[in-house]
């Protein structure tokens, strides 16, 4: 399996630590004050990166459903007007870039439109991720694919069709794969975490990981012992917080609980070979019968 270098010195891939990512998203409700919050609490869980959305208004939503009216942070208006509002200018990637060098985490983007990337490649971010409504959207993959840089795609919504033929368009040479399922959030009977196998048998050159929607932590710490090598989950401040991602979004206490299990599975995984530790000599000696003493 190969293995991509990212900035803080932390690859993901073959004989790597699960790289955790906290997706901030559209979490901060268009406060460059919370988002810089969530940074805090995501370096003080210990997960190795944050993940922002970003998107062109007028290039990703439907013209259809510009004036249609919405309830917002901001009061009542219409959906245009609200997408403008949550998205962050140079100015608050600028503030979250120094931010997120001075907490030593890592932050990148999901890039929904080229101008997106365009706008977020004068940060040079070290990879970039695609959202699963991205995965048959190749011109913006091929946009991104010409930066030589590592990207994510993850799979939700997507049959295995669409999958191979993205795959065999694109290839792998800087590609990182996804599972998910895009419910949110997400019952545990459609999180099909099998597909983590699947992928890996398929392409077993390339880093598997899981972008989880659930509710809960025991499906995620599932998935990094079947072989995840990246592990993605939306965050919040509070679940209850205005947003269509906050219900299945984890907590601060939740993250950190998240990031301790995972490095607990680490280490308990081992490396398969049977051997008998010192701290087990004491026990031996004192449990164990010969087999002499056996009559």
């Amino acid at each position: 399996m190969k293995k991509f270098q990212i900035k803080s010195d932390r690859s993901i891939g073959a004989n790597e630590p699960v790289y955790i990512i906290a997706e901030i998203g559209i979490n901060h409700n268009g406060s460059i004050e919370l988002a810089k919050k969530l940074i805090d609490e995501a370096a003080a869980a210990g997960c190795d990166a944050v993940k922002f959305q970003k998107r062109t208004p007028e290039l990703c939503t439907p013209k259809d459903q510009w004036e249609i009216m919405r309830d917002t942070p901001w009061g009542r208006m219409s959906y245009i007007n609200y997408r403008k509002l949550i998205e962050f200018g140079y100015e608050d990637y600028g503030i979250i870039d120094t931010h997120c060098k001075e907490k030593k985490i890592d932050w990148f983007v999901s890039c929904w439109d080229e101008e997106a990337v365009d706008f977020i490649e004068q940060f040079n971010p070290a990879i970039y991720k695609f959202a699963s409504a991205s995965l048959t959207d190749h011109s913006l993959i091929e946009k991104v694919k010409g930066l030589n840089k590592p990207y994510i795609l993850s799979t939700g919504m997507s049959t295995m069709s669409e999958i191979d033929e993205t795959i065999n368009l694109f290839g792998t040479e800087n590609t990182l794969i996804a599972h998910s399922t895009s419910a949110y959030p997400c019952h545990p009977s459609e999180l099909n975490l099998n597909m983590i196998h699947t992928l890996k048998n398929l392409f077993p050159e390339t880093p598997i990981g899981y972008s989880g929607h659930e509710t809960g932590l025991a499906t995620t710490l599932a998935a990094v012992v079947m072989g995840a090598c990246f592990i993605e989950r939306h965050f919040t401040a509070d679940r209850s917080m205005w947003g269509s991602d906050q219900a299945a979004s984890v907590e601060p206490q939740g993250m950190q609980k998240l990031v301790r299990d995972i490095r607990d599975i680490e280490l308990g995984l081992g490396d398969g070979i049977k051997k008998v530790y010192d701290s087990e000599l004491g026990s031996l000696k004192k449990l164990r019968r010969k087999i002499s003493e056996v009559k």
